[in-house]
């Protein structure tokens, strides 16, 4: 799990870089320590094979630790903001999968496909707050919509969005355990460790001419029917996989 790797990677971390202060003993590591713990920590989580996401949180855990500890605050506030944390990314503490939000340039993009495919339904696998599936559905009044996200907060701010809404609709679930079998369209935002068993889930239940739509990560042993590239900053590619 992707959360006790980079909990062992702040660790050991820490464990070199008191071992190096205490070989070396000179001013100029007994100073650093604060920048050569994160090094160690951005080295460590490579070797254990962690996406590049985790490069920024190694980076900037121990110092933002260090700044708060500045301010003095109540022990409880640190217990409560480590639970909205994991409350908020849910899926990157339980696997490999962190909360990306998709931009209104893949709303549109997405529509586009849908209206190409004629949809009658669609899902979004892990819908975060709705950034897809809430313009979707006004802009296709008549089409089937499923939003699931199991994160609990995304997951209420996702619900609150919705409501009055009703072609949408919200489940608080596993997405691995939802069937894909009744729709058109299959949407997903995710992570490249799990793109493999993505695709393994979508040939075993999607039925014939239903189209995975994968945004940014394209699945590792499938030539993707069509490749659409957002005219975005970010130039992001939405992998579409004609079943």
């Amino acid at each position: 799990m992707q959360f006790l790797k980079a909990l062992s990677c702040q660790i050991l971390a820490l464990v070199l870089t008191i071992m190096l202060v205490t070989l070396k003993g000179d001013a100029l590591f007994l100073n650093l320590p604060i920048v050569i713990q994160p090094l160690f920590a951005v080295l460590l989580s490579r070797l254990f094979g962690q996406p590049l996401w985790w490069i920024p949180i190694h980076l900037f855990f121990l110092p933002a630790v260090w700044v708060v500890l500045q301010l003095n605050l109540p022990a409880w506030i640190y217990l409560a903001g480590f639970s909205l944390l994991v409350l908020i990314f849910w899926g990157t503490v339980k696997g490999d999968v962190p909360l990306f939000l998709s931009s209104p340039a893949v709303s549109r993009a997405l529509s586009d496909i849908v209206r190409r495919q004629r949809a009658e339904s669609l899902i979004d696998l892990g819908a975060g707050i709705g950034s897809v599936v809430i313009p979707l559905a006004n802009r296709f009044p008549q089409m089937s919509i499923t939003a699931v996200e199991r994160a609990p907060i995304p997951w209420l701010i996702l619900s609150w969005r919705c409501r009055g809404i009703v072609n949408i609709k919200v489940c608080r679930d596993n997405f691995w355990d939802y069937p894909l079998g009744n729709f058109s369209v299959v949407f997903a935002f995710l992570s490249p460790k799990v793109m493999s068993r993505l695709g393994e889930k979508c040939r075993n239940e999607l039925g014939e001419d239903s189209l995975l739509v994968s945004s940014t990560f394209p699945l590792q042993d499938r030539i993707p029917s069509s490749v659409v590239i957002l005219k975005s900053k970010k130039h992001l590619k939405l992998h579409c996989y004609k079943y």
